[in-house]
């Protein structure tokens, strides 16, 4: 019994302020009161009608985009790399090194970006590229947990030992077996980095300039002016991340269905 009310206790209390800003977003006026007054669909029109905003979100897809290409191109490798590493010393020391980011608060990298790249010779404070480099690091770790993790529950070692006796090659077995067996994998840790890289918003902050700010970022300027405006945008936020979680559960249960009892 007791359990059962926690868990409707806790998702109340979760629950709660999202409801509260779903109906904010329709509300015409919420000044002083428990829930707004009046029926609008005006909210959500401004915020689609906002150049700033039409901008922050084409800049968050984009940054999220080349963070999803970077880990495909730079994650997958080295996964694999950790995967055939033979002595378990050298695959801790790596983990040990991809995960530090999520250690690492991103403020302390922002800082660090601003110190290096605001320099007259390393110039690139606010341009994209460098929001997007940030946006790897703070991700990356995500995905490459999520690729080692699921080659080691597939016994990925074992399919390949059988086709290397077969007499194929190494990059063989990588396109025909690896990469087939972890597809699930991939999509999955993608749409992890892409949520990530929508919602993150303190390392954007500092380092974004006027025209790259994603949209988190300019979000929290919505909240100084009407609040239905602010409410709507950040329902639109929300309802991008719950894509995204649902879309990520569904892979990871499939993949879980399509994986071989032990």
């Amino acid at each position: 019994m007791v359990p059962r009310v926690v868990t409707v206790l806790y998702l109340a209390y979760l629950v709660t302020p999202i409801a509260l800003l779903f109906v904010g977003s329709f509300g015409n006026l919420w000044l002083g009161t428990l829930l707004p007054t009046g029926s609008t669909l005006r909210w959500y029109a401004e915020v689609a009608g906002d150049p700033s905003f039409q901008r922050a979100f084409v800049a968050s897809l984009t940054v999220a985009a080349a963070a999803c290409a970077a880990c495909m191109a730079v994650g997958l490798p080295l996964a694999y790399a950790v995967f055939k590493a033979r002595d378990p010393r050298v695959r801790a020391l790596a983990r040990a090194l991809y995960q530090l980011p999520i250690a690492l608060p991103p403020l302390v990298l922002a800082f660090g970006y601003i110190l290096v790249f605001s320099s007259d010779t390393l110039p690139w404070l606010g341009s994209i590229w460098l929001l997007i480099a940030g946006h790897i690091v703070l991700c990356l770790p995500y995905f490459l947990q999520a690729v080692v993790s699921d080659m080691q529950r597939l016994g990925l070692q074992a399919l390949e030992d059988a086709a290397e006796s077969c007499g194929s090659t190494g990059m063989q077995r990588y396109l025909h077996i690896v990469l087939p067996a972890l597809r699930h994998s991939i999509l999955s840790g993608l749409i992890v980095v892409a949520a990530l890289s929508i919602g993150e918003f303190q390392f954007s902050n500092l380092v974004a300039g006027f025209l790259n700010r994603t949209y988190p970022v300019v979000l929290l300027q919505a909240f100084y002016g009407a609040t239905g405006f602010a409410c709507a945008a950040t329902v639109i936020l929300l309802v991008l991340a719950l894509l995204a979680s649902v879309s990520g559960a569904l892979t990871t249960g499939r993949a879980a269905r399509l994986t071989p009892s032990q």
